[in-house]
């Protein structure tokens, strides 16, 4: 178990390094910043890359909602649960932690400002509500824990999951990023929450609450799929 833990703490850790971290240091610099296009890419290939390295270990989890959707599937041990949300909470927080220390060491520092956080209302890119962000946490939570639990399943085609996992998660940046500055992973919300200025510790429970209620729809979205196509393919 820790092996699989830590192998989770450095997963979410380099998730939020690399995906907030592009986040806070590149994408808004004048001219030859890489914009919400480029962050949307940063998080997806953070999670390609780091299945690839960590995935066989731990699973590949690096979101304690994917964590809660993969244990009401069956597909993980519900007593190890809480060992790996406690890693990732603590692997995101480190990855924050750093990145508030680089930031820090600017010259004209004043503050972390909001510091990649996840937000509603004045908190929000574009001022969308909290309606809308509860809703589109839930969908988009669900949708990739479904693409989780079908890209590893025995049935999919060998070696490709972290691929579909990490363009789905750049597709769901792509969307929500305006919204809400795209959770669907509380631990990452929680990390650079606790180094922002702002609302962003006052409204993080949105983004615990809908991330892992959508980990939980897609769960049962999925085993819906699975009881179907067992039902119809019996020999299978």
């Amino acid at each position: 178990m820790f092996n699989r833990a830590f192998a989770e703490f450095v997963g979410t850790f380099w998730l939020v390094f690399a995906g907030c971290g592009s986040a806070i240091l590149a994408a808004g610099v004048a001219d030859v910043g890489i914009g919400w296009l480029g962050v949307s890419l940063a998080f997806g290939l953070s999670v390609t890359t780091m299945a690839y390295a960590v995935g066989h270990i731990s699973g590949g989890h690096f979101n304690p909602a994917v964590t809660l959707g993969l244990a009401v599937a069956g597909r993980f041990d519900p007593k190890d649960v809480a060992p790996y949300w406690i890693a990732q909470v603590a692997g995101a927080i480190a990855a924050a932690a750093l990145l508030y220390f680089i930031v820090s060491g600017q010259a004209d520092f004043a503050g972390a400002g909001g510091f990649a956080t996840n937000g509603f209302a004045e908190a929000s890119p574009q001022q969308f509500g909290m309606t809308a962000a509860i809703v589109t946490e839930v969908v988009l939570t669900a949708v990739f824990v479904v693409v989780i639990l079908g890209s590893t399943s025995p049935r999919a085609p060998a070696g490709f999951a972290p691929l579909a996992i990490g363009l789905t998660l750049t597709l769901i940046h792509m969307i929500s990023i305006p919204i809400d500055n795209t959770s669907v992973n509380p631990a990452r919300s929680t990390g650079v929450a606790l180094f922002a200025e702002g609302p962003a510790l006052l409204q993080l429970w949105v983004f615990w609450v809908a991330p892992l209620a959508g980990g939980v729809l897609g769960a049962l979205v999925w085993q819906g799929l699975e009881d179907g196509y067992s039902a119809a393919h019996p020999a299978e």
